[in-house]
């Protein structure tokens, strides 16, 4: 099993998926259903495999593939995973077939909504979803950094064509900016790989490998000039304050099947990058910018949860209250402790689950009633109760409230971002009220009081969207009173990534007292 390339048969399922999936007949759009379904719950049942062959006490990549691939430029097919890239490639192989379970009937209602419209197709959807789910996967797997770019770019592809053939009436303006920002980051990102293989050479033999790179030796301003295109490049994916303005156009124009691979599972490749490539390649230029990219965090966690209570669109507004979630993320990250870098590495697993959740439920609501306003909306609690009791559930995760996947991820970032950023992460702490008042204002608005007219004849939960909604609800419940597994998996990565960066966690400020003292 350990000669077997599970991580490439990982990568090629979906894609292979997506092309079966096109060369059905056009026909048979049921079926292409089915078969995309069959494709991702088999990519699980391959993960689930990776997973239990895993050993959570390893600090080292595990799976390690490398073939050449492009000898005459050094670029190899390498690939591998640590924990945190294990955590991220299972919350996606887990989110793609609730995903496409979710999405059953997207095409349908998006045709419906504009009847004059040309016809959609039900195939390329899907298709493009399972690309979607195989690029994801090969830029967490990917330990060549010209391979990593690779993936980085392909994944806009599906996404454009999800967002700007499939979304809202305003959803070419909405795939066109997406794609000129992420483009704009990409640009800058491949600028700096080629430098780095530039140096590469000039100190022996040139290589794209991760593990040749990080042990590349280069003067402070090149390594900052380096981290810079790296880090605006995955700022813009994440996205990061005041990277961020594509976000709410795009997460709003999207059927909410896009909306969340778009922003559960694609942004976090960019909090992923951080991490894996920012602070093990360029550590010092990493330390030195952290304090500033701690302040755009916080001011992307206040920034987001204001502009969320003020939003009348529900998918703008569960857009918004992202962009706070990965304010607290990237602040975990830069604070560069043990504690926040595993309760960072945690969020992103939760938020995609979140996110999920709140996205997903939304669709169901506006595929009932026709609009995404929040004033068009009263009362659905009374007409619709399970839909309200997980739309409840999904909202009370975005605020982290004790006892749900997030509250211990953010708890985590709060805890080990204080002793490197005390004022920072005080001012962090009013995003968790701002959170408060934007989900429950949501929830007040849209499920309590009278029933609208509007919504008199809603029907509830179809036993489809129960199945759909049931797993998310399970790991939100789950991760919120048991998160150890996945921490055990985490944390032996995020050691090694720290001592790769060469720093330590700080003493507590508070000497512990001595057995039979009392501190002060």
């Amino acid at each position: 099993m350990s000669d077997f390339p599970l991580l490439t048969v990982l990568i090629a399922l979906p894609a292979v998926g997506a092309v079966l999936v096109m060369a059905l007949p056009r026909a048979n759009e049921h079926v292409a259903k089915q078969v995309a379904l069959a494709v991702s719950v088999a990519t699980l049942a391959l993960t689930v495999v990776i997973a239990l062959d895993f050993d959570a006490d390893g600090a080292t990549y595990q799976f390690l593939e490398t073939y050449d691939w492009i000898p005459a430029f050094g670029v190899h097919w390498a690939l591998g995973l640590d924990g945190i890239g294990l955590s991220l490639v299972a919350m996606t192989a887990v989110l793609t077939p609730i995903v496409l379970g979710a999405a059953w009937h997207d095409v349908e209602t998006a045709a419906a909504a504009e009847p004059g419209s040309s016809k959609r197709s039900v195939k390329a959807y899907y298709a493009l979803m399972l690309v979607m789910e195989a690029m994801v996967i090969g830029t967490f797997a990917a330990t060549d950094v010209f391979l990593f770019y690779v993936f980085f770019e392909a994944m806009l592809v599906p996404m454009y064509f999800l967002i700007g053939s499939f979304g809202g009436a305003q959803r070419s303006y909405a795939a066109v900016k997406f794609l000129l920002y992420s483009l704009v980051g990409g640009l800058l990102m491949l600028a700096g790989v080629i430098a780095l293989f530039v140096l590469s050479e000039q100190a022996g033999e040139g290589s794209f490998l991760l593990s040749d790179l990080q042990e590349l030796s280069t003067s402070t301003t090149t390594q900052r000039w380096l981290f810079l295109a790296f880090f605006i490049a995955f700022a813009i994916k994440a996205p990061v304050w005041p990277f961020h303005t594509w976000l709410p156009d795009a997460a709003a124009q999207a059927t909410p099947a896009s909306g969340v691979l778009l922003v559960g599972v694609l942004d976090k490749v960019g909090t992923f990058g951080m991490i894996r490539y920012c602070l093990t390649l360029f550590p010092e230029a990493s330390r030195f910018f952290a304090p500033t990219i701690a302040v755009l965090a916080v001011i992307g966690v206040l920034y987001g949860a204001l502009l969320a209570i003020g939003q009348t669109d529900l998918m703008r507004l569960v857009a918004y209250t992202s962009i706070s979630h990965f304010g607290f993320i990237t602040l975990g990250i830069f604070a560069m402790t043990t504690t926040a870098q595993s309760g960072s590495t945690l969020y992103m697993v939760n938020h995609g689950f979140s996110t999920a959740a709140l996205f997903l439920i939304v669709g169901f609501l506006v595929s009932r009633r026709g609009s995404r306003l929040v004033d068009a909306y009263g009362g659905v609690q009374k007409v619709a109760p399970l839909l309200a009791g997980t739309f409840l559930i999904a909202g009370l995760s975005a605020l982290a409230l004790p006892g749900l996947s997030t509250f211990v991820s953010e708890i985590l970032v709060l805890i080990g971002s204080y002793p490197r950023y005390e004022v920072l992460t005080v001012v962090a702490t009013l995003g968790i009220v701002l959170a408060a008042l934007y989900v429950l204002l949501m929830y007040q608005r849209t499920m309590t009081g009278p029933v609208a007219p509007q919504v008199a004849g809603m029907t509830d939960l179809t036993a489809r969207e129960r199945l759909v909604v049931a797993p998310i609800i399970a790991i939100i419940l789950a991760l919120g009173f048991y998160p150890q597994p996945v921490l055990d998996v985490i944390n032996p990565a995020v050691e090694a990534t720290l001592e790769q960066v060469g720093v330590v966690d700080l003493a507590p400020s508070v000497p512990a007292a001595a057995d039979g003292e009392v501190s002060p």
